[in-house]
């Protein structure tokens, strides 16, 4: 195995959702230009290139989603079992102001024009197009030694309105991008109990599911 690829395999396993291991510091411009070109060039269905990023930092924004998300965790509790939900409680589901950066990644189902390369049967092909983006930027960023966490604990529509999407702009993800202290070396859902990783072997089917 050559030093580049053990880089990548290095990065998948570093990769993690970051929440409360944010610095405070932003990243800055270079860096994220960086990790925002690696997202663009993720490969797309007709090479159609659906998404698009907002870059989101002024504070009033961050504040305002970050209390809507806090809501929503709410009643995302209030609607668990009692054991789930004391499982749940300790959990940190964002970093959104400690980050002082969010992306959204948008998706424009429509980009590419009418007849798109390779979405004849299968449309969902351009949303998950949008996706490979943000894995890219989620393994630039990993490389960079900056945290990505995505959060998604929100309205659609909110979230359109807050930043002002035009119609048929749908938002993905909002993703929270900054310096970290650390990566976590076990996931956060792994480490407070909410869920194990399921193995590889339990995942893999030889010819037939």
């Amino acid at each position: 195995m050559s030093p580049q690829e053990a880089s990548i395999y290095d990065v998948i396993r570093r990769r993690r959702d970051v929440r409360a291991e944010f610095t405070g510091d932003l990243v800055d411009d270079a860096t994220l230009l960086r990790i925002l070109d690696a997202a663009h060039r993720a490969p797309s269905v007709g090479n159609s290139q659906p998404w698009d990023f907002v870059v989101v930092r002024d504070p009033a924004t961050l504040a305002r989603f970050a209390a809507h998300v806090a809501e929503k965790r709410i009643e995302f509790r209030d609607s668990l079992p009692p054991e789930r939900a004391r499982t749940f409680e300790p959990i940190k589901i964002e970093g959104i102001t400690e980050s002082g950066t969010g992306i959204v990644v948008t998706h424009d189902d429509s980009r590419g024009g009418p007849q798109i390369l390779g979405r004849a049967t299968v449309p969902e092909t351009g949303l998950y197009s949008t996706v490979l983006a943000i894995q890219n930027l989620w393994l630039a960023a990993t490389a960079e030694g900056v945290g990505v966490g995505w959060v998604s604990f929100y309205d659609a529509p909110f979230l359109t309105d807050l930043i002002e999407l035009p119609a048929g702009i749908r938002p993905v993800a909002w993703l929270c991008v900054g310096p970290v202290h650390e990566f976590q070396h076990t996931p956060d859902l792994e480490r407070f109990g909410w869920r194990d990783r399921r193995p590889l072997e339990d995942a893999i089917h030889w010819e037939r599911y």
